[in-house]
């Protein structure tokens, strides 16, 4: 049986979204528990024979600055739910709140792994061989070394070995261009650490990819920095909506173009299926000592119940020993350069 912990009263609806999904989810998945986490009066009348309610009397604002969040609110969902997995009475947490604080909290309470520095974010988007490219980080490390993306890397391959079967899954350096001299100073010495975990056997390396090489499914997995991976899954969602929005105005202008619209159905319904940024929500922190889920904040009730899901394959699929495996195994590699006692790196910076 698999438990997980739910905070209930994060993101933008709270209760409205998060105890809709849970039921969905439990109905659905019958070798799941969730201890549902917030204001019991507003959990009260959720009953269901593998759901039980954890109090917790604060809630973290979306717009809470961390340090209240992680210094002052000890009591509330967020970090009560990730409590839940420090103690080992959960297998995973999932939240749609500030990402932020929850990012804060869970480092705070679970802490790194060793060889880690800096834990990530990580989420997939589809492509266009009718499979998903995972990208990290998405949003939690803005100004990142070279080494951290070497971390990114190697997390991003347990990842994947994990929830797709893949022992050697493939590895891009999110560039402006596939050659080994462009780039910034950072991106090009983490090609170098790249190329060099790769000689070692610890990642399938590809080397640099583009932008649009994510949609093509050149690489499984992508690796960049904070800024640029928010910024790519931000654009990425707005696309999916425009695009979607111009199809059916489209499909309105004339007689003909509804009568065009109408013999598209299937193909649409398929096309919004591929797009829908619902079935790839519920990102995971990689690199802590326990598994934690992040929900968008304006995720709907199907957005929120995807997240579960992801949360709950994760841990059945034991993803949090893989990912100690595959980082213990290129620790050697992983820790930046200025740090104490950090090994010389196998190539020129």
């Amino acid at each position: 049986m698999i438990v997980l912990a739910v905070d209930c009263m994060g993101g933008d609806c709270g209760l409205s979204v998060t105890l809709p999904a849970c039921r969905q989810f439990l109905e659905s998945t019958p070798d799941v528990t969730l201890l549902l986490v917030g204001n019991p009066a507003g959990l009260e009348n959720f009953q269901h024979e593998r759901a039980r309610v954890v109090p917790a009397a604060e809630v973290v604002a979306m717009d809470e600055p961390i340090e209240i969040a992680l210094r002052k609110k000890k009591d509330s969902s967020m970090r009560v739910a990730i409590e839940q997995v420090r103690q080992q009475a959960a297998q995973a947490a999932v939240s749609a709140g500030n990402t932020g604080a929850l990012m804060a909290i869970a480092r705070y309470l679970l802490k790194t792994m060793p060889g880690i520095d800096r834990p990530a974010i990580a989420t997939q988007l589809p492509n266009i061989k009718g499979g998903v490219t995972t990208v990290l980080d998405l949003g939690a490390n803005v100004d990142c070394a070279a080494e951290h993306l070497l971390q990114f890397a190697v997390m991003g391959s347990a990842l994947i070995s994990v929830l797709q079967n893949d022992p050697q899954p493939t590895v891009g350096l999110l560039n402006i261009g596939e050659e080994q001299i462009k780039g910034s100073e950072v991106t090009k010495r983490a090609g170098d650490l790249l190329r060099a975990a790769a000689q070692s056997g610890d990642l399938n390396f590809l080397g640099n990819v583009e932008g649009n090489d994510i949609f093509k499914g050149t690489a499984d997995i992508v690796v960049c920095d904070g800024f640029v991976g928010n910024v790519l899954l931000k654009t990425t969602e707005g696309l999916a909506t425009m695009i979607g929005s111009f199809l059916r105005q489209e499909f309105k202008r004339t007689p003909l173009s509804r009568l065009a619209g109408l013999m598209a159905v299937p193909v649409m319904h398929r096309l919004k299926s591929r797009l829908d940024h619902r079935r790839y929500n519920g990102a995971a922190l990689l690199g802590l000592r326990g598994l934690v889920f992040k929900s968008h904040g304006s995720a709907d009730v199907t957005g929120f119940r995807y997240a579960l899901y992801h949360a709950y394959d994760a841990a059945r699929k034991q993803l949090l020993s893989r990912v100690q495996t595959r980082v213990a195994h290129a620790a050697p590699l992983l820790m930046p350069q200025d740090a104490p006692g950090a090994p010389v790196s196998a190539t020129p910076g």
